[in-house]
């Protein structure tokens, strides 16, 4: 068997068929279909405006800049999250203050981000990860009480539901990511979600170098007030978008049956922690993160996931904290030991695949891999 990546996309002749009817129009980088879906993610998010943008790292760039993030502010995030959340805050000034996460859903802990607000506290980033809501309805007392913002990151949970609402207007402004690996993919692409007219006028504004046209000066005449950076999504790359949205249920049903049926295969192995999903939590599951409980184990992480790879599994590793990467240690001081429940997840952390294009052979195959690697190796 070829080996099984951790995630994949899905993209069909339909969706192909959309993509070239729109390069055979006038439109090639931002036109109509950029519109057309952002209204279709908005109206599924069950929010007011949508922006698209190039890629997700570029919604949360355009939402740290919309939100005023400045020279000295703080932002209060997880230190389990790809580098994005971060450093797309650094590119406007502000620092990053971590706040560890839940054993249970691995999402940042609203107890640890009260502890961490100060004067200089601008702004609550919270990251869904692995498509898990986070416990919204604690972070936004906590905002409102600190008159703080919420930017979230949902580029793991387009389509999760919390209390049986969408993820996307739990936020002031809500990420969202389109690349290849998750729920539905544009190539590259991302979005943000919000409610406000004043900060939906404002984005559009960024995601076109901070061109602010004036028509009364002529068609021609613009002003520039807060320079900015081309962020723009293409009319082809938003055709493919309307056509995965279209498949968005059945992708995330898929993903739930596979889901269920690792999670029933593997619940009597004592050698491994399984993911958890809390009651009032619908997740889409973007990655299936197991736990090894090492001191059951004759050999470390490494061992397995190597055994794994080598059995033709694309395993991967969901991730290493940020406060521990180089820059982050040597720039604000941060150490091993500063978020203990973050770091133990991340010694036993190991990603199996899980897209909706798997087969059923392919489950069964991964999920017998696991069961015999795990079994050769425990004490």
């Amino acid at each position: 068997m070829k080996k099984i990546p951790y995630g994949h996309h899905w993209i069909d002749d339909k969706d192909i068929k959309e993509v070239t009817e729109v390069l055979k129009t006038d439109w090639i980088t931002q036109g109509p279909k950029v519109e057309e879906f952002e209204k279709e993610v908005a109206q599924f998010c069950g929010v007011k405006y949508a922006v698209a943008v190039s890629s997700g790292t570029a919604a949360l760039h355009a939402a740290y800049m919309a939100a005023g993030i400045k020279p000295g502010d703080e932002v209060i995030t997880t230190p389990l999250t790809f580098a994005a959340t971060v450093n797309t805050l650094l590119f406007c000034g502000g620092k990053p203050i971590f706040a560890d996460i839940q054993e249970d859903t691995l999402n940042i802990d609203p107890k640890e981000i009260e502890k961490k607000i100060t004067k200089k506290t601008k702004a609550i980033a919270p990251v869904d990860f692995a498509g898990h809501p986070c416990d919204y309805k604690e972070i936004r007392k906590i905002a409102r009480k600190h008159k703080l913002l919420i930017i979230e990151d949902a580029a793991h949970a387009l389509g999760s539901e919390y209390k049986e609402k969408r993820v996307g207007s739990f936020a002031d402004m809500t990420i969202l990511s389109f690349h290849p690996v998750k729920l539905i993919t544009t190539g590259e692409g991302g979005m943000i979600l919000i409610n406000n007219k004043r900060l939906y006028e404002r984005l559009k504004t960024i995601r076109n170098h901070g061109i602010i046209k004036k028509h009364q000066k002529g068609g021609w005449y613009y002003e520039i007030e807060n320079p900015s950076l081309n962020l723009r999504l293409t009319d082809f790359q938003c055709a493919l978008g309307l056509s995965q949205l279209k498949k968005i249920d059945r992708f995330i049903e898929r993903r739930r049956e596979i889901v269920s049926k690792y999670n029933k295969a593997f619940k009597d192995i004592k050698e491994i922690i399984l993911p958890r999903e809390r009651s009032y939590v619908k997740s889409a599951w973007h990655i299936y993160v197991i736990q090894l409980r090492l001191e059951k184990l004759k050999v470390g992480r490494r061992k397995i996931f190597e055994e794994l790879q080598k059995e033709g599994l694309g395993v991967q590793v969901h991730y290493l904290p940020l406060h521990l990467q180089p820059f982050y240690r040597k720039k604000f001081g941060y150490k091993k030991g500063d978020f203990p429940i973050a770091e133990s997840y991340y010694q036993r952390v190991i990603t199996l695949p899980l897209f909706p294009k798997m087969t059923n052979k392919e489950v069964d195959y991964v999920i017998n891999t696991v069961r015999r690697v795990i079994s050769f190796y425990k004490k």
